[in-house]
């Protein structure tokens, strides 16, 4: 995944914890043959782990001396459920393919950690004069259970240091551990978790241009009734177990939600990532990437049920602040709110990036979740979750409105090397016909689509339906209604009610562009889409995201079709086909 900122264009110990947003509901589908059908759809192109339970990707970076991307990731060996958290780990020359370890990185086996190896970063440094070494920093967990909604117990959670001098084949704790016990004494957290290390400017005028940015540690959780918050230390980059505390990032109020766009801040904050992003005429921003707890239920005047009213309340979210260097004491905030967005509208959450010297760009993970799924499947499939595809960083044009851009990583064009290639071109699309000069077939079920419609004011809906039986009754559709500005997708009924198949939205606006000159051009709908047995990732002019599962019991695709309505009876042409791109068969 790119972001950019831009415009429009012990190790046996068992855990047994229950998991926030597990499902209670075990009921199995009547039909044995849906059942294996269903659990056939294990993806293709995903990072999954070799068997249990994963959450969030963590220990994100890459390793110079031994030209390797590492991937960690949280994971339970032992069941699949969430418990046990340990470290799972990948390594990849290319972010396409990937070798996994079968066994854990890290294991909660020190007493600071003994209840999990929860969720952390790397950080490439030199040990005892071995250049090429790598250091992990990860929150140490030693009681269960946590969560926002309960009393915080006091040392729950530390920071703890692993150190790798083969190029993380092995790891050690450090004698060090726990560097910090826990939160600042004087606050009253809600959690204090998921370390993110980077280098930050602030913004300070004051500094001069060779001085080296600092470096800074990032934590997140809330403070008790009052905020969600990101609690922010500077470390010595020469000696990473020196972390002073300097205060809190922001300060935004609880469930804070300016509008649609913006999306609800929620009550706590998860795996808080700052980056700063810069555009093609050099302006710099920063950006906050949090995940939010405890958001509050959304409305809708739909009748379709809503995927989301069947989830965990929580979301994954982005925030443009601006740096304060002017202040002076821990109680007050070191950056200011500007703008914020939904970085995923769908089932993508705690998403952890990284800064890639090979590309220059900042490369984006997250974990896409299985709570759509009931427990009796989930336990029967013998896996749960997966990682997301890469999204880098690039650099947008340069307009008045800025925010923050997010596309796949340019490297995924590997998957298309073996897949069919089909593409059409300028057509008109009337309404409500769909004729076969407006489709395509498919034969597999991994396969990626890039379309661009020109949309007119008459438009009252444009996308595309994705076939999972050959007569297109049973389908997925990707649309967008101009009206109400929404980006919808549907997915197919099925048969058993206690897979969430609800319909996934996120608002999304087409804009008018004005060039120097004047000249006024109405954006074009750019949709581009990969669908892996049952992981659909969408990508919407490269700013709006929805990823979401698709658990329609079929082994493939049976072709893609494009539509268009109109607000009016007389209307030829509502929306053109400007471009259509299916690979059909992707694979590593």
């Amino acid at each position: 995944m790119s972001l950019f900122l831009g415009t429009p264009d012990s190790t046996d110990m068992l855990l047994h914890q229950v998991h926030p947003c597990a499902s209670t509901n075990l009921r199995l589908p009547s039909d044995p043959k849906e059942q294996e059908r269903i659990l056939a759809t294990k993806p293709s192109f995903h990072l999954i782990a070799p068997h249990g339970w994963l959450n969030d990707p963590c220990g994100l970076g890459y390793d110079p001396a031994t030209g390797l991307y590492h991937l960690f990731f949280q994971w339970n060996p032992y069941g699949n459920d969430w418990g046990n958290m340990s470290w799972g780990h990948a390594t990849s020359t290319d972010l396409v393919s990937w070798n996994q370890d079968q066994t854990p990185a890290l294991t909660p086996s020190a007493e600071y950690d003994s209840h999990g190896v929860f969720t952390g970063c790397l950080r490439p440094t030199d040990i005892q004069g071995n250049p090429g070494s790598l250091t992990a920093i990860y929150t140490s967990v030693s009681h269960l259970p946590i969560h926002y909604t309960l009393p915080y117990v006091a040392g729950c959670e530390s920071l703890g240091l692993v150190c790798s001098i083969d190029g993380g084949k092995t790891w050690k704790r450090q004698d060090c551990n726990p560097i910090l016990p826990g939160p600042p004494s004087h606050l009253s957290v809600t959690g204090w978790r998921d370390p993110f290390v980077t280098t930050w400017a602030r913004g300070q005028p004051s500094a001069s241009q060779t001085d080296p940015p600092q470096l800074y540690g990032f934590l997140c959780g809330g403070i008790s009734g009052k905020k969600p918050a990101v609690f922010v230390y500077t470390i010595s980059p020469e000696d990473l177990r020196q972390w002073q505390y300097v205060g809190l990032l922001v300060d935004v109020d609880l469930n804070f939600r300016p509008s649609r766009w913006s999306g609800d801040l929620g009550v706590n904050w998860e795996v808080a990532n700052l980056v700063t992003l810069c555009n093609d005429s050099g302006e710099t921003r920063e950006f906050l990437v949090i995940c939010a707890e405890g958001c509050l239920p959304s409305t809708s005047e739909s009748s379709v049920p809503d995927a989301r009213s069947r989830r965990t309340p929580r979301g994954q979210m982005w925030m443009s602040i601006n740096p304060s260097p002017d202040t002076t004491t821990a109680d007050e905030a070191l950056a200011t709110y500007s703008f914020s967005g939904i970085f995923d509208h769908g089932c993508l959450y705690a998403a952890s990036s990284f800064w890639d010297p090979e590309t220059s760009q900042r490369i984006v993970y997250g974990w896409i979740t299985e709570e759509d799924l009931p427990d009796g499947l989930r336990h029967k499939q013998g896996w749960s979750g997966m990682i997301s595809l890469p999204l880098p960083e690039a650099s947008g044009n340069t307009y008045t409105l800025h925010t923050l851009g997010i596309s796949p990583d340019g490297r995924l064009s590997r998957l298309r090397q073996t897949a069919l290639h089909s593409k059409i071109s300028d057509l008109a699309l009337k309404p409500d016909v769909a004729y076969p000069g407006v489709s395509l077939s498919l034969s597999t079920n991994r396969c990626e689509f890039v379309t661009e419609f020109s949309v007119a004011r008459s438009c009252s809906r444009v996308g595309i339906e994705i076939a999972h039986s050959s007569d297109f009754e049973h389908r997925t559709t990707l649309s967008w209604d101009p009206q109400s500005e929404t980006f919808i997708i549907d997915r197919p009924a099925l048969q058993n009610p206690d897979i969430n198949h609800g319909r996934e939205s996120a608002p999304h606006t087409l804009f008018t562009l004005v060039d120097d000159q004047g000249t006024a051009t109405e954006e074009r709908l750019q949709i581009h889409a990969f669908f892996d047995k049952s992981v659909l990732e969408v990508f919407v002019n490269s700013r709006t995201v929805i990823c979401t599962r698709v658990y329609y019991p079929s082994d493939r695709l049976y072709g893609i079709r494009y539509f268009a309505k109109s607000s009016y009876q007389d209307d030829h042409t509502p929306s053109t086909l400007v471009h259509a791109e299916v690979w059909d068969g992707l694979g590593v």
